[in-house]
């Protein structure tokens, strides 16, 4: 069993949860540990009985339950069975945070959301019910991640995998811009980022510069959240290496 600790490396950032004032505000104990970095720990053992093969060619859902916080201690288990693992992720209370399924598996064809390209970058607008706008895809961006940026992501799970210093991109690193794609469009002051479904089709490496294209497909509201469904591509040289389906209750009710 994996046991490491989760940080919350975002306590300065734009996105309020990740703030003990404003989290205590909507009903947490403290501040909340990025989802991403969940994902982070529950992708360990993928990489250690798999290495890069299911970063090349695996669908992977991921599903956060409850808040992670700062300094807490987690159980990170897993179960195998044929080209399939299932990780878990609990605290030390044994409540169940967060899930990940992992199968190594042909891919249905590339989604047609990877041909649409927005237009070019406007100023960022408060997010709200009326301007997550379906089917209207935002400004696409480079992103070329070097060496430092991936140290930092696997430093922030204590990773030393030998994979990530040889450059492969770290699958925390990979979600994360998931996140990026979502606030480079929007000003949003407290959200959380519920579950991703990832269709990882070929290796992310450092120094790729990578066309990430991502568009808003669906919204709703549950229990008096708001919720955010994006289709996001990695695209490199036209070839779709990572699709994602990325959930974020982007208003949050308040008790």
């Amino acid at each position: 069993m994996h046991q490491p600790f989760a940080r919350n490396y975002a306590a300065a950032s734009e996105n309020k949860i990740h703030s003990d004032a404003i989290a205590k505000r909507l009903g947490f104990t403290g501040a909340l540990v990025p989802g991403v970095t969940v994902f982070g720990h529950l992708t360990w053992p993928l990489t250690e009985y798999l290495g890069a093969r299911w970063l090349q060619s695996s669908f992977v859902t991921t599903r956060f339950l409850k808040p992670a916080y700062d300094g807490e201690q987690l159980a990170i288990a897993h179960r195998e069975s044929d080209r399939q693992i299932a990780v878990e992720c609990h605290n030390k209370r044994d409540v169940l945070l967060a899930t990940l399924d992992c199968q190594i598996a042909t891919h249905p064809p590339i989604d047609e959301y990877s041909k649409l390209r927005g237009g070019t970058t406007s100023d960022r607008c408060e997010i709200a019910w009326d301007t997550v706008h379906i089917d209207e895809p935002f400004a696409p961006h480079a992103w070329i991640p070097d060496a430092a940026y991936n140290s930092e992501y696997a430093a922030r799970l204590d990773d030393d995998t030998a994979l990530f210093k040889e450059g492969v991109l770290h699958p925390h690193a990979i979600l994360s811009q998931a996140n990026q794609a979502l606030v480079r469009h929007f000003i949003m002051p407290a959200w959380i980022h519920v579950g991703s479904e990832i269709r990882f089709r070929n290796l992310l490496r450092v120094g790729d510069t990578i066309e990430v294209r991502a568009v808003p497909i669906e919204k709703w509201e549950k229990k008096g959240h708001q919720f955010v469904k994006l289709y996001i591509a990695y695209i490199r040289r036209d070839e779709v290496l990572t699709e994602i389906f990325h959930t974020a209750i982007f208003r949050i009710a308040e008790n």
